[in-house]
C-alpha cells in the first residue's frame, strides 16, 4: 500500500455531501451493471421527468407514470427497486441526510438493504461517497478486489473474505486503501 500511495500520489476523495440519501440510493439504483454513460443518459431522462427539480423527489416519483420511467430507460426491476425506495423514504425507513449522519455504519447498512434493489454494496458507496465515513472496505467490488491483486501481484482475484482479512489492517481508513485499490485497477487498464 505504500508504493500504491507513493505511485498514485495525495487521497482525493470529495464527498457528496449536499444529496440526501433518496438521491444517492436512486442515483445507485440507476447506475447497477451498467456502464457509466448509459446510466448517466438514463439518469438525465428521468431528472427531465420534473424539469421543476434539480432531481425528483420521492413523491415526484411515486406520481409519475411508470411507463414514462421505463421510457428513462430503467428496467422493470429498477422502475420497482426506485418506487419501494421512494415509499420507504416517505415511511422513515430511508432516513433523512441529517438523521443519516447521526447512525453508524452497521446501524445504516441494516435500514437501507430492506429497500428493494439496494444490497450492502449499494449502502457501502452511499457510506463513502455521500457521507465520507473513513473506514468502509467494499470487499464484494469488483474494482477494489481487482486493484488489490494487481498492487499485491497476485495472479488470480482474490476472495472478498481474504480482502477483508487482510484489509483488517487498514482500519480505521479502509475508504482509503479502497481509493487506492481503485486508482490501481484503473491504471491497470491504461494502455
Amino acid at each position: 500500500m505504500k508504493r500504491l500511495i507513493r505511485d498514485i500520489g495525495p487521497y482525493r476523495l470529495m464527498p457528496r455531501a449536499r444529496r440526501s440519501p433518496f438521491e444517492s440510493l436512486a442515483r445507485a439504483v440507476a447506475y447497477q451493471q451498467l456502464h457509466e454513460k448509459a446510466a448517466e443518459s438514463i439518469l438525465r431522462r428521468f431528472v427531465a421527468l420534473c424539469p421543476a427539480r434539480r432531481f425528483p423527489r420521492p413523491d415526484d416519483l411515486l406520481a409519475m407514470d411508470e411507463q414514462a420511467i421505463r421510457s428513462a430507460g430503467f428496467s422493470q426491476a429498477k422502475v420497482a427497486a426506485l418506487r419501494d425506495l421512494a415509499a420507504k423514504t416517505l415511511d422513515g425507513t430511508v432516513p433523512t441526510g441529517a438523521k443519516v449522519r447521526t447512525l453508524d455504519d452497521e446501524a445504516i447498512i441494516e435500514r437501507l438493504i430492506t429497500v428493494r434493489g439496494v444490497g450492502r454494496w449499494t449502502v457501502e458507496m452511499l457510506l463513502i461517497f455521500q457521507l465520507g465515513r473513513p473506514d468502509v472496505l467494499p470487499v464484494d467490488d469488483f474494482g477494489v478486489r481487482n486493484g488489490f491483486r494487481i498492487a499485491y501481484g497476485r495472479r488470480t482475484m482474490p476472495t472478498p473474505k481474504a480482502v477483508r482479512r487482510y484489509g483488517e489492517r487498514w482500519k480505521p481508513y479502509r475508504t482509503a486503501a479502497a481509493w487506492y485499490l481503485w486508482r490501481a485497477a484503473n491504471r491497470a487498464k491504461k494502455p
